[in-house]
């Protein structure tokens, strides 16, 4: 019963120390180092084998190294073959972090006073408390709920749509396509949060963002094909639009001469908002391969149907 890595190699390494302190039992391998692929059972990856059937012929399980498991060709993976997306609190602090200094950013206008400050213009801008800049976020799951529970915290009005039915408290919710025009109507600045399937593809688009109200900003910390980035631009430059914090794009990174890089209301980070943290990412993983041995379910197994 072996496990095998197949990442960044540096993460790598840190993972194959604590296998060696937490769990000596199990044989740890980093690729390309497979030594005898028969006796692999489980497998840790950003991006699997082209043939994950032929070269690893026993494998019992595949987990995600990062939380979303868009990057995975599943029609290659054999069906009998769970696949676990990373569920880690690394990965949801960091996205805590990161969508709470982007709403900040936006509502206190440090957008704006960035411009100022290169304009060497030295004026004041109304203070408007939290509670009149309405925030929505698109996803309700464990990243949507984390970031929605920390901004209700300084007073934003919060709302969270999803497919499916969700109550949390503080929280507006909206469930079901029938229900997604209100949930833009009410939103200033909207966060995306979902995954990327075929039905969230290119869904950030001209027709959806121009229901947001005149004057809402983008935070799009989902993956990068959700976003029509020529809508985007045009619905900045014609006002609509006033913000966009991107972490995410297609490709990364960009083109050197991509317009977003210079755009004076686009923000860019290089698809750092969240990261695993080997050691809770690692506590993770044995936590799952002992539900794997006991016959459990695994957290953050995902449903093949729904592509998440």
């Amino acid at each position: 019963m072996c496990f095998l890595y197949k990442a960044d190699p540096a993460r790598g390494a840190v993972w194959a120390k604590l296998f060696a302190e937490r769990a000596p039992e199990i044989p740890f391998r980093l690729w390309p180092d497979l030594g005898d692929p028969a006796q692999i059972r489980y497998l840790a990856a950003w991006q699997p084998p082209d043939d994950p059937a032929h070269t690893l012929p026993n494998l019992e399980v595949l987990f995600s190294t990062g939380a979303g498991i868009d990057q995975f060709d599943l029609s290659c993976i054999p069906p009998h073959v769970p696949v676990v997306r990373m569920i880690e609190p690394g990965i949801v602090e960091g996205m805590v972090e990161y969508v709470t200094h982007g709403v900040l950013t936006i509502h206190r206008d440090f957008f704006d006073y960035a411009g100022q400050q290169r304009e060497a213009t030295w004026r004041e801008l109304p203070v408007r408390p939290a509670a009149s800049c309405r925030v929505g976020v698109l996803g309700l799951g464990m990243l949507g709920k984390a970031v929605l529970e920390r901004l209700r915290l300084f007073g934003f009005a919060c709302a969270g749509w999803s497919r499916s039915a969700h109550a949390i408290d503080g929280v507006q919710c909206y469930a079901g396509e029938q229900a997604l025009d209100a949930f833009l109507a009410r939103t200033d600045i909207l966060v995306c949060l979902l995954p990327l399937t075929p039905s969230t593809r290119h869904l950030l688009d001209a027709r959806l963002l121009g229901k947001l109200p005149r004057g809402a900003s983008l935070i799009q910390t989902g993956r990068g094909a959700h976003l029509v980035q020529e809508d985007l631009l045009r619905l900045l430059d014609d006002g609509h639009l006033r913000h966009a914090l991107l972490d995410v794009t297609t490709p990364e990174p960009l083109p050197s001469d991509h317009p977003f890089w210079t755009h004076p209301r686009v923000r860019i980070t290089p698809h750092i908002a969240s990261a695993t943290h080997p050691e809770t990412a690692v506590e993770s993983v044995l936590e799952n391969l002992r539900r794997h041995r006991s016959g459990l379910p695994m957290i953050g197994e995902i449903d093949r149907s729904r592509g998440y």
